[in-house]
C-alpha cells in the first residue's frame, strides 16, 4: 500500500529567496511555517532575479521542506512596461498549468506579486475546487491611479478592479497589512467577515544588531565617525525620497553626516540623478545587500529613513520600518500623517516626522537629530526594539499567519486522495 501524501498548499509568487525582495522573504517564512505543520508546500516562482534578470537560480530546490519550482522565462526585468508584462504573462501561463496538476492540492496562497497572479489562483480554483487565501501586499490599480499613471475610469483600471472584486469574492480568507489597506479593500467589496488585518513581520533571524565599532560595513564604506541616515530597500514611485536627497545636497558642509541609499527599484533613478548632477560628497548609493550581510548594513545606520508617498497610504505598506526597529534604531518618517508609520510614532516616541517637499524642514529636523545626545538616541532605539518584541515577534506572527492559511483546510494527517491522484 503506497504512503499517502500530505495535503499540499500551492504558493504562487513571482519572487522568492534567494531573491532579496521583501515579498519573497515573507513568502518563504510562511511556507516553512506551513511545512513545519505537516503540509506539503509547493512554491511556483521565477528562475531569475526580479530586479536583475541576469541572476539565475536553480530550477528546483528543496529548502526547509518546501518544494520550490522556478519557472524559466518568467522575469525579463523592469526596463519597460512591455518587459514587465511579457515576463509576468509567461510566468502566469506556466504557473497555471503547473498549479492545475499539483498532486494533493488542498489550498492556494497567493499575493499581489505578480498582480495578475490572482487570476491564475481563480482559474486553478475553478478546476480543483480548493480554497484561496489572498495575502494583499499592495493594491492595484490603486497604486497606478494615485501615481497618475492610470485614469480611474480607464479600461485597464476598471478591468483590474473587476479582478479585485473577483479574487476578494473567491477567497476564503483575505489578509491586509494595515488598517488603511483594509479600509480600501472594504470599499471594493465587503469582506469584513473573512478579513484579517496583520502587518508583516521583521526578519529578525537576520537582524542581530552590530555595534558601530565592530561593524565591517561601516569600515569598508568609510563611515567611522559619521552620523548615518539610511534608506534601505525598494526605491519605488510610492516611496519618494527626493526631499531628503535635496536636503543631502544642501548639507554637504556637515562633515560628520552621511546619507546612504541601499537597494533597487525604479525610484533609484532619482538617487542616481542626484549623484550625477551634484556629485555630493556625503551620499552613498549601493545596490541590495546579500541577506546574510543585511544585519551589518542596517546596523551601520544611526537613524533609518522610511518614506510613504502622500497618495499611497493603504495602497502599499512600509515593511522596511520593522527591520530598523528590530535593530534598535530610531525612525525618520518622510510622509503624511496619518499613515501606518505615524501610528507607530504616536504610539511610542521612537522617531521624527517630516513632510514631502519641505526641504527646509527636513534640514532642520536632520540637524536636530544629529545634535540629539547619544543616550537619547539609544533610548529611542530600545523603545523601538521593545515594541517589535511586544507586538511584532517574527515566529509568533508567522504562526498567527499560518493559522489563517490553514483555517478550513484538511488537517495534515486527515487528507484523503483527491481526483488528480486517483
Amino acid at each position: 500500500m503506497s504512503e499517502r501524501l500530505p495535503p499540499t498548499i500551492l504558493i504562487i509568487s513571482q519572487v522568492y529567496p534567494p531573491d532579496p525582495t521583501s515579498v519573497g522573504q515573507h513568502m518563504h517564512d510562511a511556507a516553512r511555517g506551513l511545512a513545519a505543520r505537516g503540509y506539503g508546500v509547493r512554491v511556483l516562482t521565477s528562475a531569475r532575479g526580479y530586479d536583475n534578470p541576469s541572476v539565475k537560480y536553480p530550477p528546483r530546490e528543496l529548502k526547509d521542506d518546501v518544494d520550490i519550482i522556478r519557472l524559466p522565462l518568467s522575469s525579463l526585468g523592469k526596463r519597460t512596461i512591455f518587459h514587465r508584462l511579457l515576463g509576468q504573462s509567461m510566468f502566469l501561463l506556466q504557473a497555471f498549468f503547473r498549479g492545475l496538476f499539483t498532486p494533493g492540492l488542498c489550498g492556494i496562497l497567493v499575493s499581489t506579486s505578480p498582480p495578475m497572479g490572482t487570476a491564475v489562483a481563480i482559474a486553478i480554483r475553478f478546476f480543483r475546487r480548493v480554497p484561496i487565501k489572498y495575502w494583499v501586499m499592495d493594491l492595484n490599480p490603486d497604486q497606478m491611479i494615485e501615481l497618475g499613471r492610470l485614469r480611474e475610469d480607464s479600461f485597464p483600471a476598471r478591468a483590474f478592479n473587476w479582478l479585485n472584486r473577483r479574487i476578494l469574492s473567491a477567497s476564503d480568507d483575505v489578509i491586509a497589512l494595515d488598517r488603511f489597506m483594509a479600509e480600501r479593500l472594504l470599499k471594493k467589496l465587503d469582506v469584513r467577515d473573512k478579513l484579517t488585518v496583520m502587518p508583516p513581520w521583521p526578519h529578525s533571524d537576520h537582524l542581530e544588531p552590530v555595534e558601530h565599532h565592530e561593524n565591517p560595513f561601516r569600515k569598508s564604506h568609510g563611515l567611522d565617525g559619521k552620523f548615518v541616515l539610511m534608506y534601505s530597500g525598494n526605491h519605488g514611485f510610492s516611496t519618494p525620497v527626493k526631499t531628503v536627497l535635496d536636503a543631502a545636497v544642501a548639507m554637504q558642509d556637515r562633515s560628520d553626516l552621511a546619507f546612504m541609499f541601499i537597494g533597487g527599484g525604479v525610484g533609484k533613478k532619482e538617487v542616481e540623478k542626484t549623484v550625477a548632477d551634484h556629485h555630493p560628497n556625503n551620499l552613498h548609493n549601493l545596490p541590495y545587500q546579500p541577506l546574510d550581510q543585511i544585519r551589518y548594513s542596517l546596523s551601520a545606520a544611526d537613524v533609518h529613513l522610511v518614506s510613504v508617498g502622500n497618495d499611497v497610504v493603504g495602497v502599499v505598506h512600509p515593511c522596511k520600518v520593522y527591520g530598523a526597529m528590530a535593530l534598535g534604531r530610531p525612525i525618520l518618517l518622510l510622509g503624511p500623517d496619518p499613515c501606518h508609520v505615524s501610528d507607530l510614532l504616536h504610539e511610542e516616541p521612537i522617531g521624527w516626522h517630516i513632510e514631502h517637499g519641505d526641504v527646509a524642514g527636513a534640514i532642520a529636523t536632520i540637524d536636530a537629530i544629529r545634535c540629539t545626545p547619544p543616550e537619547e538616541l539609544r533610548a529611542m532605539g530600545r523603545r523601538a526594539a521593545e515594541l517589535i518584541a511586544r507586538r511584532f515577534d517574527q515566529e509568533t506572527m508567522i504562526q498567527q499567519f499560518c493559522d489563517v492559511v490553514v483555517r478550513g483546510l484538511p488537517a495534515a494527517a486527515d487528507r484523503q486522495p483527491d481526483v488528480a491522484e486517483r
